[in-house]
């Protein structure tokens, strides 16, 4: 269904359009843009609240900047959507986030506007004080670089290295701080507390405008002027807020806080800013969700509500008629409660995730053993790092792909000190609609490298409850366990604990001709595959491999001294993963065998649902039907059927 724009945003297909209105039409271009997001994504879904937030701010900045000439970076890419409506993609983006279609967050090989490519936080400043330093270097001085970064995403390391660089580069770099408390749940930290205190300060708010007049009257005083000029104003800063301003202490020239709704104080504002050299940030305050009342008020619910009925605000549900297995995420979350509340070593930790990990179930129950540090992955794990050397056992749940972000922590702080954390590994394998940026294709062959470290993944939900159980007995050390995003295959999940083997796998059952050997959920695929394959004559052998480090010698032994035809089936990168571990095992025990491997081949994939991925890289039910088919041989007994 394609949704009709407003009379005047639809007139606007790229920034060159929105340029021949007058700044009085841009109240309305901003409220047919909030309302054309609202439709489409409550008819195609995405991301909801965060793009709502900006709608101002983005048709500000388009209208005030000269792009794509001018550089915009937007930092993560949630909040984008109105950028991408403004930069032509409008008919396009009722495709947003579906297989095939445009991206969820900005590109460079989608559009000339998108400068940069993103979906993990924080690295707007960096990435647009490089365009600036470059810009220097190539004489193109009139040339203005723009991040717009959230306060979640401020509380990165690599946003404050960028904005330490920034400040001694001279560069035109202009930090736009869109602050709105949240992230996708509310924002935590001292950072988040220094910020409300600059926006609630009442002495420091009357004066605010009253600043640049004074300082005017003040630069006519000579030549100078200048210099005396920035000495006062940030005294006066410094006196109101009771402390030194932290972003001019980094030699930013701040400038708010500003209403980050007023669409046209905004546009004068970033036009007058780009007339002033050097680092300057924009401090705007806005409203996750802006516009849509329940977005506004449940900002964590709506930051990716699914489809919607735009009138109700009822989120679109379907139903089952029986009881379904849960979210790999939400047995994580009860089993953590179980876990803690029998062994009081237990604590829990995410880099900003407690809803998305499911954390916050032990964040409700247990609200001094669980810890959101923020978007801040490299100190999540070595705040676990350290709680481990007092002996507790921290379970540090962070997203596959975000992990990736954390890894010289992980080998430095954790595997060399043989430390037992337990890191839980959500959304491992292909994450759907969020794409190549949220993909946690590489965690087993990035993990089994280490030494000291045990890594681990679950076919089914019990197997997830097990591995944690075993993870936090006595001296386990680094241990990895990796789960998918979304559900598993058993409603009924909740059972008694058991401690597993650790690198034991186990016999599925026999066959005849090829052995099928799978880790983690991809191993269902296998089960039904072998079903169907059973009934038309085919009788691989299936064995789950539990661990990919330590491997299973003994059951691979019996493996390769009784198949030749072998198929490896995993959720992640062929490149260095289980099925690179089975040919090591093949090569260095002198073995010999035909080994086709299936999962994520050597590229990046793009967005799209989870079974459409899955069938593009050639693991799903139906691949592993057809190459058992392409090894085995037809039979017409069915005696190795079950």
């Amino acid at each position: 269904m394609q949704v009709k724009a407003g009379p005047l945003l639809s007139k606007i297909n790229y920034p060159a359009d929105l340029k021949q209105f007058s700044e009085t039409d841009l109240e309305q271009i901003s409220q047919e843009l909030r309302q054309y997001i609202i439709d489409v994504v409550s008819i195609n879904g995405g991301h909801f609240g965060s793009s709502l937030g900006v709608v101002e701010l983005t048709v500000a900045l388009h209208y005030a900047l000269n792009t794509p000439y001018d550089k915009l970076v937007w930092d993560v890419g949630h909040q984008a959507y109105g950028h991408k409506i403004l930069t032509g993609r409008r008919d396009l983006f009722h495709t947003n986030r579906i297989y095939k279609g445009i991206s969820g967050f900005p590109k460079i090989s989608e559009s000339e506007y998108d400068t940069f490519g993103v979906g993990h936080s924080s690295t707007s400043i960096s990435a647009a004080l490089g365009m600036a330093v470059a810009s220097q270097l190539k004489g193109e001085t009139d040339r203005q670089h723009v991040a717009v970064i959230g306060d979640g995403a401020m509380t990165a390391g690599l946003a404050f290295e960028g904005l330490n660089h920034a400040g001694i580069e001279n560069s035109n770099v202009l930090v736009i701080l869109n602050d709105n408390c949240m992230s996708i749940d509310p924002n935590v930290g001292a950072l988040k507390e220094y910020l409300t205190s600059i926006t609630t300060s009442k002495s420091y708010n009357r004066f605010r405008d009253d600043i640049s007049n004074v300082l005017t009257s003040l630069s006519k005083l000579g030549p100078n002027a200048h210099k005396y000029v920035k000495k006062i104003e940030k005294s006066i800063k410094g006196t109101l807020l009771k402390q030194s301003n932290l972003f001019e202490a980094l030699n930013f020239r701040y400038f708010g806080p500003v209403d980050g709704h007023d669409v046209k104080r905004l546009a004068s504002i970033i036009k007058d800013l780009s007339a002033i050299p050097g680092p300057k940030l924009l401090h705007c305050v806005t409203v996750k969700g802006k516009g849509f009342a329940l977005a506004e008020k449940d900002q964590t619910k709506w930051h990716a509500p699914g489809l919607f009925d735009k009138i109700t605000g009822e989120i679109k549900k379907s139903v089952p008629d029986k009881p379904q297995p849960p979210k790999y995420q939400d047995v994580f979350g009860h089993t953590m409660v179980e876990l803690a509340e029998a062994n009081k070593k237990i604590v829990g930790i995410t880099p900003a995730m407690p809803s998305g990990s499911s954390l916050n179930i032990m964040m409700k129950a247990m609200p001094t053993r669980a810890f959101d540090v923020g978007i801040a992955e490299q100190h999540a794990v070595t705040f676990s790092a350290g709680l481990a050397t007092q002996g507790l056992v921290p379970f540090c749940n962070i997203y596959s792909s975000f992990m990736q972000r954390a890894y010289d922590q992980v080998i430095h702080d954790v595997a060399i000190q043989k430390l037992n954390v337990v890191f839980c590994l959500d959304r491992a394998g292909l994450a759907g609609a969020d794409g190549a940026t949220h993909h946690g294709a590489y965690d087993i062959a990035y993990m089994r490298c280490i030494p000291n470290m045990i890594v681990a993944s679950p076919m089914n939900e019990e197997e997830l409850r097990n591995l944690m159980y075993t993870a936090q007995q006595e001296n386990m050390g680094p241990f990895v366990i990796r789960y998918p995003r979304g559900n598993g295959v058993m409603p009924d999940w909740k059972r008694p604990f058991k401690a597993l083997e650790i690198g034991k796998g186990r016999k599925i059952c026999d066959g005849e001709d090829v052995a099928i050997l799978t880790i983690g959920h991809v191993g269902n695929f296998a089960v039904e595959a072998r079903a169907e394959l059973n009934s038309e004559g085919y009788h691989p052998a299936h064995y789950d491999l539990r661990f990919v480090k330590p491997l299973d010698e003994q059951m691979l032994h019996e493996v390769f001294s009784k198949y030749k035809q072998i198929i490896t089936v995993e959720d992640g990168s062929l490149p260095g993963g289980v099925g690179s571990a089975v040919l090591e095992f093949m090569a260095d025990h002198n073995y010999n065998a035909n080994v086709i491997r299936l999962g994520i081949p050597d590229h990046f994939i793009e967005h799209g649902e989870q079974p459409e991925l899955w069938a593009e890289c050639g693991y799903d039910k139906t691949s592993i039907i057809e190459t058992v088919k392409k090894v085995a041989v037809k039979r017409t007994t069915n005696s190795m059927v079950g």
